[in-house]
């Protein structure tokens, strides 16, 4: 699959769409060219049948929506009729989606052909193990970091509702998932520039900000980070924090594209936030 070179890719995260203010921007979201790509990285909602909406919704203006979870997609939800767990959730998930014609991390990476073009768009599931430990001080394991996090009252609500099964836990789910998208990441043209979209940071310099910074243990993994320079990154698209902003590491723009709660863009004098682009990229901005 190629764009035919004259839309834009645009990205966005974080819709939340159990809250009405977000279904409403999600209803009038609109592409500048009915040729726009748009990347969906990771938590749309809770609730399957909100996924399905909201992703139903963005594919009637989109000339192709992709899509890749976030930890809300993958929470097993006492209030959600679906009770899938862990993989067979993440399974269900990605059939649910591919039948709209939306791209998964499953699905061979497309080609976006525009004027920085051709760059294959790889939208990833690679989750988090732990090893973010630096905002932790003195602990040297996971066990150690998660108990002093929970002495601080900070403890991610993934620890309730998002299971790992089959896989003994998350960080074993992460390695696996590392390991499989490595390999087909190494598959593509080594001429071929890439987009590495995933609902969580491929580095841990976006979370040097956060106001609680035991919580980067959920937030990533430290055998993505050198990925945004071994596999030709344009552009690494995350989201997850819910900070959006650009930052820039070995000559890479990282963006974080997410929306975010009502609570959190309410306040914004600019209001929230709609997809932003990245390709073409900005002309003059590389540091």
């Amino acid at each position: 699959m190629t764009a035919d070179g004259g839309g834009r890719l645009l990205a966005i995260s974080d819709l939340h769409v159990g809250y009405d203010a977000n279904r409403a921007i999600v209803e009038r979201m609109r592409p500048g060219d009915d040729r726009d790509w748009l990347i969906v990285a990771g938590d749309v909602a809770e609730h399957l049948d909100d996924v399905l909406w909201a992703l139903t919704t963005l594919k009637q203006h989109f000339a192709q929506v992709l899509w890749l979870p976030g930890n809300h997609e993958l929470w097993t939800h006492p209030s959600d009729p679906v009770t899938l767990r862990g993989e067979a959730r993440y399974r269900h998930l990605v059939e649910s989606v591919g039948a709209l014609g939306v791209t998964t991390p499953e699905d061979p990476y497309p080609v976006w052909e525009g004027p920085e073009g051709p760059v294959a768009v790889c939208p990833l599931f690679l989750l988090y193990d732990y090893s973010w430990r630096d905002g932790v001080p003195g602990a040297t394991t996971k066990d150690q970091a998660l108990a002093r996090s929970a002495e601080l009252g900070v403890v991610c609500t993934d620890e309730k509702l998002l299971r790992p099964e089959p896989h003994p836990c998350i960080d074993d789910w992460c390695r696996a998932r590392v390991e499989a998208t490595r390999a087909r990441l190494e598959a593509l043209d080594p001429e071929l520039p890439t987009v590495l979209a995933n609902h969580w940071p491929l580095h841990r310099d976006p979370t040097a900000i956060l106001r609680h910074p035991s919580f980067a243990l959920w937030c990533g993994t430290a055998l993505t980070e050198d990925w945004h320079i071994r596999f030709r990154a344009t552009e690494v698209v995350y989201g997850h924090l819910h900070i959006p902003r650009v930052t820039w590491r070995d000559g890479v723009r990282f963006t974080e594209v997410s929306l975010g709660y009502p609570r959190e863009w309410g306040p914004r004098p600019a209001g929230p936030q709609g997809p932003r682009v990245i390709l073409p990229g900005p002309q003059g901005a590389r540091p």
